[in-house]
C-alpha cells in the first residue's frame, strides 16, 4: 500500500504498474478538512498505470467512506463512494506566457499537468472525491427542517405551484 501524500518520480513508473493507495489517518483529516466533510473513515484507490515518454495515464477505482454536513439540518449524511478514474498526467506546456489560456478537448477533461519529475496521484484522486460528493446533502429531517425556516419546495416553486396558490387564493375570495 502506498500513501496518498507522496508523489510519484515520473522516472520510477513502470507501464503497467498496479497500485493500491490508501490515505492515513493524517492525510483523510487534512482531506476531510479540505472538502469541509463531518468525517473520512475511508479513502482507497486501486490504479493501473500506463506510461508513454512523460505522459502517465491511470485507471481504476477510488472508494470513500463519508459523512457530510446536510445542507438543512448539519446532521451528519453518510456516504458510500465508489467511482471509477481515469485520469491523464502530461507535462505542462512550455508557452511563452504563463497565462495564456489552454484549450483542452472533450476528451482531455480528466488531464493533470505535471513538472516533468513527478505526478501528484493522491492529489488527483481526492478531487476525484471531491467531484464525486453530493452537493447537496440531505438527512431525513431536511424537508423539515426547511420548510420550518419557511422555504417552499421545487412543487410549490414551480409554475404549477404558482397556479395552485392563485386558485387557492382565489377560491378564498382574495385578490
Amino acid at each position: 500500500m502506498t500513501d496518498f501524500t507522496t508523489p510519484l518520480k515520473l522516472n520510477a513508473i513502470r507501464d503497467g504498474d498496479r497500485m493500491s493507495l490508501q490515505a492515513t489517518d493524517d492525510e483523510r483529516g487534512a482531506i476531510a478538512d479540505r472538502l469541509r466533510l463531518t468525517s473520512l473513515d475511508r479513502l482507497e484507490a486501486d490504479v493501473v498505470l500506463r506510461k508513454d515518454g512523460d505522459t502517465v495515464e491511470a485507471e481504476g477505482r477510488v472508494r470513500a467512506k463519508v459523512e457530510q454536513a446536510c445542507i438543512a439540518t448539519g446532521e451528519p449524511v453518510p456516504a458510500s463512494i465508489d467511482e471509477p478514474i481515469a485520469l491523464r498526467f502530461v507535462p505542462e506546456p512550455k508557452s511563452g506566457n504563463p497565462d495564456e489560456e489552454i484549450e483542452l478537448g472533450e476528451d482531455e477533461l480528466d488531464t493533470i499537468f505535471h513538472d516533468g519529475q513527478q505526478i501528484a496521484l493522491g492529489d488527483a484522486l481526492a478531487d476525484t472525491l471531491s467531484l464525486a460528493l453530493d452537493p447537496y446533502p440531505r438527512s431525513p429531517d431536511a424537508d423539515e427542517a426547511l420548510r420550518a425556516a419557511g422555504v417552499i419546495s421545487e412543487e410549490e416553486a414551480g409554475p404549477f405551484g404558482g397556479l395552485a396558490a392563485l386558485k387557492e387564493k382565489m377560491e378564498k375570495g382574495g385578490n
